[in-house]
């Protein structure tokens, strides 16, 4: 597939990395000149500089021949324009970024009116997952698939958790949880989970589960955190803008510290039932002032990232029961991942698996349509969600009967509001929406898990 980038942000960055991967023909396009030479030499693909709405920097970037156009840059207005001209000389398929929160009621009627492909925010994403993990704090990252009704629950084991030394299949035996392991990260190392797989103190352990099956396993591992009732965010950018709506309509008391005084105004006016301080947040006198050794919860989304994680560091080490780390940069991901750091966030990431699993979807002609996709274990491993068509080969049949590939997991099947647990008599039907978690990163088609 061909596809043009505008944007050679991180957001864009990211993307261009994993569709060229995908085996599609990318073309970024940029005003930054070292941006455009940095990502096109790094990957080997054709950079254009110049400005993505123009219709001159299209066609030669190749609009004319292109399957879609991305675009990416941190402008909502050039993003529109690029999408809109792109769309009206070639007809491609077209996705938009948009973070303004004054453009988020509007995004249906860009969609419609200008007829793109995809209106994506990747601060009101990243929000979202943040309250999730906030409103189940016994999670250190949490997936949703089937429009939110199957949730994949990452946590990690604590020193002297009762799980260390046990099997899987032990687990599922003298608990009977009902909950479905999925992956384990050991170190550098991901694993999909099997019967034998013996857990050890410190593994980063994901699991499908409901909410309630969910509760009642962490209660059985004396895995327990109290219930978040108020949350300290430093940081107030767009993505607390949307996490402060969220988190009021749970009932959470925030507090926020910001230095810039008019963007404390805004807040302030918006959400009355927040606490907004203009202060700088990487003072200290500043953080215990506001309460950093009594909040329940911490949340650092500052711009710059070396910032937050320093932050977050002193919020685990002042006695915050849960910190929330926003990261936008992947470039040192093996040294953040040693930090004893609890729940990080990358928005970045969140956008580009949305975007890739459209692009799946695009590429497939088969009998399922990709759903929703995320990047477990560092990029190890992927879970995705398929919507199973009539007439698929994987209809029908036993799990037992099938000749699966090496390293495939069967997750979860969702029959309308049925979720059903996988065994190896179940069988999937026409319109089981089916997650799959896999070491394969390049499936298009449930199909592709068949040997």
């Amino acid at each position: 597939m061909n596809i043009i980038i505008v944007g050679c942000g991180k957001v864009g960055a990211t993307l261009a990395a994993e569709l060229n991967n995908g085996g599609n023909n990318v073309t970024v396009v940029d005003q930054d000149a070292a941006k455009v030479k940095a990502i096109a030499n790094k990957l080997d693909i054709m950079g254009v500089i110049g400005n993505g709405a123009s219709r001159t920097t299209q066609k030669e970037a190749g609009v004319d021949e292109t399957d879609l156009l991305i675009a990416v840059t941190g402008n909502d207005e050039l993003n529109l324009l690029s999408c809109l001209v792109a769309k009206k000389s070639s007809n491609c398929r077209t996705i938009a970024r948009l973070k303004n929160p004054e453009y988020n009621m509007d995004a249906p009627y860009f969609k419609n009116e200008l007829g793109l492909a995809m209106v994506i925010n990747p601060e009101l994403a990243a929000a979202k997952e943040i309250a999730r993990i906030i409103n189940f704090p016994s999670a250190i990252k949490i997936d949703t698939f089937a429009k939110g009704r199957v949730e994949l629950l990452t946590f990690k084991i604590p020193e002297g958790s009762r799980l260390a030394g046990m099997s899987v299949k032990d687990v599922s035996m003298k608990l009977k949880t009902g909950v479905t392991f999925c992956t384990i990260e050991r170190d550098d190392d991901a694993y999909i989970a099997n019967g034998n797989f013996v857990f050890a103190e410190r593994d980063v352990v994901s699991i499908i589960a409901s909410a309630n099956n969910a509760k009642d396993f962490f209660a059985k591992i004396d895995y327990k955190i109290q219930p978040i009732k108020d949350a300290l965010i430093v940081g107030g950018g767009a993505i607390t803008y949307y996490l402060l709506g969220l988190l009021e309509k749970s009932g959470i008391s925030c507090t926020v510290i910001e230095k810039n005084a008019s963007r404390c105004d805004e807040l302030a006016a918006e959400f009355e039932k927040a606490t907004v301080i203009n202060a700088d947040p990487s003072d200290e006198d500043v953080l215990k002032e506001e309460g950093i050794t009594r909040a329940a919860s911490f949340v650092a989304l500052t711009g710059l990232d070396e910032e937050n994680i320093l932050l977050s560091l002193f919020a685990k080490k002042s006695g915050s029961r849960k910190v929330i780390t926003k990261i936008n940069r992947i470039d040192f991901d093996d040294i953040v991942s040693h930090l004893d750091l609890d729940s990080i966030v990358y928005p970045k990431n969140i956008t580009a698996d949305i975007i890739v699993s459209y692009v799946r979807a695009m590429n497939n002609a088969g009998s399922s349509n990709i759903e929703t996709l995320y990047n477990l274990n560092k990029g190890k491993v992927e879970a995705a969600e398929f919507t199973v068509l009539e007439g698929s080969p994987i209809v029908g049949k036993p799990l037992m009967e099938l000749s699966f590939k090496p390293g495939v997991l069967i997750a979860a099947i969702q029959r309308g509001r049925a979720q059903i647990t996988p065994r190896g008599q179940d069988v999937i039907e026409p319109g089981d929406s089916v997650v799959i978690v896999t070491k394969d990163l390049t499936l298009n088609d449930i199909t592709d898990i068949l040997r």
